[in-house]
């Protein structure tokens, strides 16, 4: 079971890393600042290098959402419901969060597995979830809002030619930022499950951390799944939700960095897709309102409220069936 647990959690990541490349890349790739394959390769680079930075992450999943010991097919359960979702989602074109998918999914396979809502860490999942599910997306904006408006100050005696060459090169750096964050926050999840699992079959203390083994598989599980890349999710990302330029671009892939890592410093998992969603969301409205496509921007938002209780389903079905057939 604990094989299985470990390919489930290296599949999710694996999934997780094509899924979200899109987060790091989209409009590095959709302004031509760097041609797709080498963004790609970037990307997975700087992934590789965030995964192994921190784990504060990973510690708010291995011990900060449940207060009960789990049964190895119960974290199975999770992963499983997780993968289900980011699938689903993938498929459609969807850009959600995987964080949120694993959280939900864990939370509905321990309230199966112990017939209560009581062993869930509600605070814990209150203060590292929901607050900064709803807090991340909100300083995106605001920071893609208001450095756009700064940019627009600085340079407003620039031709568009010579602003467009000289944010153009800035944006690799700043693509090169985003996909740093992405994998400080994001790769830290399936470390934290791994963990979490390791803690359950008894061959890991809860005060032991995460083994530096398993930072090393989740790294470089996240940076194969992004050199694969993800761009169905990419074209929703990149063009969907605005008209891209490379000062928007510059803007977008710089506020979400900060508001990352603001959010990892705090150990709070957060979901880069809608923190890269709202920054270029604010960077394309200070440009101009109705520049933003909110259609589209709609149906993001709407995925984000409904991956938390559908994903609390999918790993309670799975936990269910799972405890079925054992």
């Amino acid at each position: 079971m604990l094989v299985a647990v470990f390919v489930a959690a290296i599949s999710f990541e694996f999934i997780n890393g094509f899924h979200d490349t899109a987060n790091a890349i989209a409009t590095t790739v959709y302004t031509k600042a760097l041609p797709v394959r080498l963004a790609i390769l970037m990307s997975a680079c700087m992934n590789f290098i965030g995964a192994l930075t921190s784990e504060k992450v990973a510690l708010t999943i291995a011990t900060g959402m449940v207060d009960i010991q789990l049964d190895l097919y119960v974290i199975l359960s999770a992963l499983i419901g997780a993968v289900i979702w980011d699938f689903f989602t993938w498929w459609r074109s969807i850009p959600s969060s995987s964080s949120h998918a694993l959280i939900g999914s864990l939370i509905g396979a321990t309230i199966v597995f112990t017939g209560t809502t009581a062993h869930v860490e509600w605070m814990g999942v209150l203060e590292k979830v929901v607050i900064p599910l709803f807090t991340s997306p909100l300083i995106g904006l605001c920071l893609g809002f208001f450095i756009m408006k700064i940019v627009f100050e600085l340079f407003a005696n620039w031709t568009p030619k010579h602003a467009n060459k000289f944010f153009l090169r800035l944006e690799v750096l700043s693509s090169a930022l985003m996909a740093y964050s992405h994998g400080n926050n994001d790769a830290q999840k399936t470390m934290g499950i791994i963990t979490l699992a390791l803690i359950s079959a008894g061959d890991l203390s809860a005060s032991s951390g995460v083994p530096l083994w398993v930072k090393l598989l989740c790294a470089v599980t996240m940076a194969i799944g992004t050199s694969v890349g993800g761009q169905r999710i990419m074209r929703t990302v990149g063009n969907g939700v605005t008209k891209l330029n490379p000062v928007i671009g510059f803007v977008a892939q710089t506020s979400s960095t900060i508001a990352i890592e603001i959010m990892t410093a705090l150990g709070a998992p957060v979901s880069t897709t809608q923190v890269v969603t709202t920054s270029i969301m604010g960077a394309g409205s200070a440009r101009r309102f109705s520049s933003v496509r909110w259609g589209v921007a709609r149906k993001i938002i709407g995925a984000w409220f409904i991956t938390l209780p559908i994903t609390i389903v999918l790993g309670g079905a799975c936990a269910w069936i799972i405890g079925l057939m054992l």
